[in-house]
């Protein structure tokens, strides 16, 4: 399906990876937390763009630094970058472990109040939404691969569809802290990518199992997948999240108090998986909770603030870090200027599905509250997609149509945490809010 053949990537289906026990971990860990830290540091310094978005350009134009020193003749450092990425499962860093822990220190800071006010329109977007923006933009990179003379099957295109129709939680998050937007259309954006992931998940696994088995799943097999992975992620943070809030309330000590939360999700992502639930949904659940409930109820001043503190901390440092390993995980795709030119299109394409999705739910609505005026504009370009959609992506099965649709994906989400994260604040800014 695609021409330029791959460059070594690490998380082709049964490629062997280097042991990382012992010293290599840590040398691994060292290394990216250094290299993430002078991104960062070089972004305050001198680039100024918003943390996260800014830590990616720098990675960005860290690789092509690279890169262009391969060329001229001194190839040693990319490769031995290329190494270090090589020994990376993004797949399982970011869905197993990196997504809990940024959703939950997300939701500690979710209204659940404001939440419940919205949670029609924040219900079908995040559900509805998903599955027609799954279709709409299956069918449309359909039409558009075969513009570019890429075969590729419709199961694959669907699947496309679903691993790009989520919203991106961490991306939307990082975004929306330079915009000044309305208590409604935080709410709603925030609100719909903390839980669309579970959808999506569920909708691309029954596709990925059509096409890895050739069978597809009986309506009663796909409705009990989408209640284990979903509403049993859900029970599952409900019961972690009240223990550890009950926990939290019967002490006074505020140490111990955010070991229990760091437990909470450490622990608790671990058992999700062990129990085929999903975790990112769980640790969602989790932290309304105890952003509410314990915030209110069971924490003093003292515990607030080392919790909060201590929790943004963490959630600076993984969106740095995820941030740093998209920008630099182009060492590691083939791309040319028809990958581009496609994915500029579908691009398009996506925005319209967004605003296809978009518009019904909020003209729904209108019919009980009122709406500030522009919401349909700020909810459709702010729909961002990041790493979720990427780690998606790389757990297709090996294959052509494989390593197409993973660089179509990381050049979308690249376009749109650039272009759509960068310019949020202004959208934002433009929508004149009614009385």
């Amino acid at each position: 399906a695609s021409g330029k053949p791959s460059k070594h990537c690490p998380m082709d289906s049964g490629a062997e990876l280097e042991a990382t026990t012992g010293p290599r971990m840590l040398e691994l860990v060292a290394a990216f937390i250094c290299l993430t830290t002078l991104l960062t540091y070089l972004n305050y310094r001198f680039i100024g763009l918003p943390p996260t978005i800014g830590v990616m350009v720098t990675a960005l134009l860290f690789s092509l630094l690279l890169q262009g020193l391969s060329v001229i003749g001194y190839p040693g450092l990319e490769e031995r970058v290329q190494g270090l990425m090589s020994q990376i499962d993004f797949n399982d860093l970011l869905m197993h472990w990196m997504l809990s822990f940024l959703l939950f220190a997300g939701a500690l800071h979710v209204n659940l109040a404001d939440l419940r006010s919205y949670r029609w329109p924040i219900g079908l977007l995040a559900t509805v939404g998903v599955l027609i923006a799954t279709v709409v933009i299956g069918y449309l990179a359909h039409w558009i691969f075969a513009l570019f003379g890429w075969h590729v099957s419709l199961l694959y295109c669907l699947l496309f569809g679903a691993l790009i129709s989520p919203t991106d939680p961490i991306a939307v998050l990082g975004a929306l802290r330079t915009a000044n937007a309305s208590k409604p259309l935080k709410t709603t954006i925030v609100g719909e990518s903390l839980f669309n992931d579970g959808t999506a998940v569920v909708v691309f696994t029954v596709l990925l199992g059509i096409a890895q088995l050739g069978e597809t799943p009986s309506v009663s097999e796909t409705a009990l997948l989408f209640a284990r992975e979903a509403i049993g992620g859900a029970l599952f943070g409900g019961l972690v999240g009240y223990i550890t809030y009950r926990m939290i309330k019967s002490i006074e000590q505020y140490q111990v108090e955010v070991m229990l939360t760091l437990a909470l999700v450490i622990g608790g992502s671990a058992m999700a998986y062990e129990l085929h639930v999903s975790a990112p949904i769980a640790m969602v659940v989790a932290g309304l909770i105890i952003g509410n409930m314990g915030r209110n109820l069971a924490m003093n001043e003292m515990t607030r603030r080392y919790m909060d503190g201590f929790w943004e901390l963490i959630d600076d440092m993984l969106n740095a870090l995820l941030f740093a390993l998209i920008g630099l995980e182009l060492l590691l795709l083939p791309f040319s200027w028809m990958h581009l030119a496609a994915a500029g299109v579908l691009a398009v394409a996506i925005l319209l599905s967004r605003l296809l999705t978009v518009a019904p739910a909020i003209v729904m609505l209108r019919r009980w509250r009122t709406v500030p005026r522009g919401t349909v504009r700020v909810l459709t370009w702010g729909g961002l997609r990041g790493g979720v959609s990427v780690a998606l992506a790389l757990s297709l099965p090996s294959g052509t149509e494989r390593d197409l649709l993973l660089s179509i994906t990381y050049i979308v989400v690249l376009s749109s945490i650039l272009l759509q994260g960068l310019t949020i604040g202004r959208v934002v800014r433009g929508v004149t809010e009614q009385p």
